[in-house]
């Protein structure tokens, strides 16, 4: 059973992908009393096996308390929250607090919002850092922002889902914070990026480098989680460059907005523009190690070497 105050409420979740079903795992395993919406049916049935309540339509859990919803952008967080089934769509009964955590536009969650105010649903908007791997091991973490009071009751749910929830502040303040976080990520893995090519070609094997970094006080958890993939050369995406691009695109147009010079976020932005233009667009944005080491003529082989990702138990 979770904390206390963790059952209280019926639950519904939106969007059973990989990421929507690990964390809905979670909170079955809780003991929440979880209905579970998902476009494709059959990819939320093994959720029913572990207790959930599957549903039809979004608008099946407008009478749940709680209801997250984790879905492919704008177009789909529109249409599973104000479209025609929508979780907003019955009149006289909607959920008591939203807590959305797909990837959308201010100018969307603010569409989506003023639609709450109407129905008397306190929307939360709550972008993640993590991905399934980080989740299973409970190092979600949350950006959240909307009603203070709404964040208090969620607490306890987004505390069984990760290692913690960070409320910014009001309105789509935690979408701003996330797009900060996404620049923070792709500028350290191209500086993370230059450095092992630099020590490589010097000499050093990539899994020694890395393991000095990781136990210096320049080490930090993304860059042990990433150190098995500069090491092995493993590139089966985490994140792709085509979605870093996009977040890149998303901060210049803030930094424009407040009048903030962002250069080193700007050089950046033109390198994974490049793996674009070079037609890589599936891999891992890992794969700036790569193109790295073919602008500094060095020749990457994969380390059979056993490297901690960093990911133990919260």
């Amino acid at each position: 059973m979770g904390p206390e105050g963790t059952t209280k409420h019926r639950l519904g979740w939106i969007g059973a992908g990989r990421m929507g079903s690990a964390l809905t795992e979670r909170l079955l395993a809780a003991g929440c009393d979880v209905g579970v919406y998902n476009r494709t049916r059959s990819k939320a049935e093994p959720l029913e096996a572990l207790g959930a309540t599957l549903v039809d339509h979004p608008s099946d859990l407008a009478d749940r308390d709680i209801v997250f919803s984790m879905v492919g952008g704008n177009d789909d967080f529109l249409e599973v929250t104000t479209g025609p089934s929508g979780v907003l769509s019955v009149e006289g009964t909607a959920p008591k607090i939203l807590i959305d955590s797909t990837t959308v536009s201010a100018e969307v969650s603010t569409q989506v919002r003023a639609y709450c105010d109407k129905t008397g649903t306190a929307l939360l908007a709550a972008p993640v850092s993590g991905n399934p791997s980080v989740v299973k091991v409970g190092r979600l973490t949350f950006a959240v922002s909307g009603p203070q009071a709404a964040f208090d009751t969620a607490a306890p749910y987004l505390d069984l889902l990760g290692a913690g929830a960070s409320y910014v502040g009001d309105g789509e303040l935690a979408r701003l914070v996330k797009i900060c976080h996404n620049l923070f990520l792709g500028v350290v893995a191209q500086s993370m990026a230059e450095i092992t090519v630099l020590a490589e070609k010097g000499g050093v094997s990539r899994h020694a480098f890395l393991d000095f970094i990781n136990n210096s006080v320049m080490g930090s958890t993304f860059s042990r989680y990433k150190t098995p993939a500069f090491v092995t050369l493993d590139m089966t995406p985490t994140f792709t460059p085509v979605l870093l691009l996009k977040d890149f695109d998303l901060g210049m147009a803030a930094g424009k907005e407040l009048n903030v010079p962002l250069p080193v976020t700007a050089a950046v932005r033109e390198l994974v523009m490049g793996l674009l233009g070079r037609g890589i667009t599936g891999e891992d944005f890992a794969v700036l190690l790569r193109i790295q080491a073919e602008a500094s003529g060095l020749e990457l082989v994969p380390e059979d070497v056993d490297v901690d990702d960093g990911l133990g138990e919260a």
